[in-house]
């Protein structure tokens, strides 16, 4: 056992130390980040992090498509859905896929779109989290430099969190130009 000292809190923690696992550079010493510290010890390692990040998202892709498969299974068209335990299909009826007249599920057909669409994004996902964790180049300042990145480097950190509010924010637009234009929002 090795003890560690939270800096936050200063409470002492122990955890189970092995040096042997540690892999080459990212062991707490030359980090100064213990292993659950999570994303901190791929400070410097941009396409590590990339990797991580990009098979995280195709894991929660993956459980979104996987949940919408097993409630389509089991989903009974003559049930309401609140006595079904449904989480995911409500939200897709609410955008009018499969609605009919007067608010009832008539189609699961789209659903199902939905969850193969999912469930292949979330494979290609998860495809390139791998080859950019085990594969890839392990900074992108070596190979694209529009990728690349330094921690400090505030403009750049900027540009990123800035980059990904403009997509969600496209991402919201689309829903609403989808509301407005193409077959409305069902609201009982």
């Amino acid at each position: 056992m090795k003890t560690l000292y939270s800096l936050r809190r200063f409470y002492p923690v122990e955890t189970l130390f092995n040096g042997t696992l540690a892999l080459a550079d990212r062991d707490q010493e030359t980090t100064s980040f213990a292993w659950w510290a999570g994303n901190a010890r791929l400070i410097n390692l941009s396409g590590k992090l990339l990797g991580a990040h990009v098979a995280h998202a195709g894991l929660i892709v993956f459980w979104a498509g996987a949940m919408n498969l097993f409630e389509v299974a089991h989903f009974v068209l003559e049930k309401p859905m609140y006595e079904q335990g449904l989480i995911l299909l409500p939200h897709l009826a609410t955008l009018g896929w499969g609605v009919g007249p007067g608010g009832e599920v008539i189609d699961t057909f789209p659903y199902f779109v939905s969850e193969v669409l999912h469930l292949i994004s979330s494979a290609v996902l998860g495809f390139g989290g791998i080859y950019h964790a085990l594969l890839g180049p392990e900074t992108l300042e070596e190979s694209f430099l529009f990728f690349g990145y330094v921690w400090k480097d505030r403009n750049k950190m900027a540009t990123i969190l800035g980059i990904h509010l403009i997509l969600l924010g496209i991402g919201a637009f689309l829903l609403v130009f989808k509301a407005l234009y193409f077959g409305g929002v069902y609201i009982t």
